[in-house]
């Protein structure tokens, strides 16, 4: 048997999803591919802290925390990195050696006018992009360009028993995601106020690192659980409908619907703004609701708070397409082929 494909990825810190998601979960995958992918996440945030007093420090800190990983991609098949090492700069990536994939799972250039994301991408052999609109802008600067959206760990985040079985339950709308993000369920408010208004025994569910700031939202029907990596599956698999409302705009267009992935694995069909990948993940199955309005977020979410059929049905749905198309099984063959394609290895 062959010695496997070594391959060294650098990605942001260890609980970051784009890191664990795109990287971290392929680790055991990878060695039924032949693949030994050794994961560095960042031990610095790639992301520059609030105080500006601390930025001056926080740099060096940053780029120095990402040397021995570097040293150690030197040593690897194929250096891969997910997006830049350090927040909207090239800084380490041109030592790390060749040949150098690079993958992206958002709208990265549209940061500091592209120019970092232009440079990447002119060095990279590969680019891995999380869906067809990273594609696109990439194509203009690396020949190679593989779409792989991010992959689900179906078996971890599956259908499970945390939601009780009473027939008189609350249905429990949920979202889930980082405080950057708090803006798109905080935008919500007024819709989400006319559905717990109109149906009295609906709750809403928050996971995060911080409290949303939710105005006049009754507070005894809306519960707060702070994320943590443990508590994710457990969180999803109590909600009734997942929330993944976002803005109209270019850096949502380049989002990977994982949000919704991740609901839908669990059994759990999802209201979503049909930006983007969200788009295309409705069109493929019944698996929720589009809405562009807070008119269009109140008519979905009161249709389904009312039709246990149809969320059982559409969670089926959703189960069976995360399954079939975004699942780690049939998404770490082709990353695995893109790795020893790199490495000029054979299968």
């Amino acid at each position: 048997m062959p010695d496997p494909v070594v391959v060294a990825a650098l990605t942001a810190g260890r609980n970051v999803p784009g890191a664990r998601f795109r990287v971290g979960q392929y680790v055991r995958p990878m060695r039924a591919e032949g693949v030994d992918l050794r994961w560095y996440p960042a031990p610095v945030p790639k992301h520059p802290p609030r105080s500006r007093l601390l930025r001056p420090l926080w740099l060096p800190l940053s780029i120095a925390g990402r040397i021995p990983a570097v040293l150690a991609a030197r040593r690897a098949h194929v250096t891969m990195t997910t997006r830049e090492l350090v927040s909207t700069m090239v800084t380490l990536e041109p030592m790390a050696g060749k040949p150098y994939v690079l993958d992206v799972d958002d709208a990265i250039w549209l940061h500091r006018g592209g120019r970092f994301a232009e440079r990447l991408g002119r060095m990279a052999d590969v680019v891995v992009a999380g869906n067809p609109v990273v594609a696109d802008w990439f194509s203009r600067y690396c020949e190679r360009i593989e779409i792989i959206p991010t992959a689900v760990d179906t078996d971890r985040f599956s259908p499970g028993g945390d939601r009780p079985d009473r027939p008189d339950r609350p249905v429990t709308l949920g979202w889930s995601g980082t405080s950057s993000n708090l803006p798109s369920i905080e935008s919500l408010q007024p819709a989400l106020s006319r559905v717990l208004e109109a149906r009295p025994d609906a709750r809403l569910r928050i996971s995060c690192d911080r409290p949303p700031r939710l105005g006049d939202l009754p507070s005894e029907r809306v519960d707060f659980e702070p994320w943590s990596p443990h508590g994710e599956v457990a969180f999803i698999r109590s909600l009734d409908v997942g929330l993944m409302p976002l803005e109209n705009s270019a850096w949502s267009r380049g989002k990977c619907a994982y949000k919704m992935l991740l609901y839908l694995s669990c059994g759990v069909p999802a209201v979503v703004s049909p930006v983007g990948m969200n788009g295309d993940v409705l069109m493929a199955a019944e698996v929720g609701r589009g809405a562009d309005s807070q008119r269009d977020w109140v008519d979905a979410l009161i249709d389904l708070v009312d039709d246990d059929r149809s969320r059982l049905r559409m969670g089926r749905n959703g189960r069976d397409l995360v399954v079939s198309a975004y699942s780690i099984e049939h998404l770490a063959p082709r990353l695995a082929r893109v790795f020893r394609d790199a490495a000029g290895r054979s299968a």
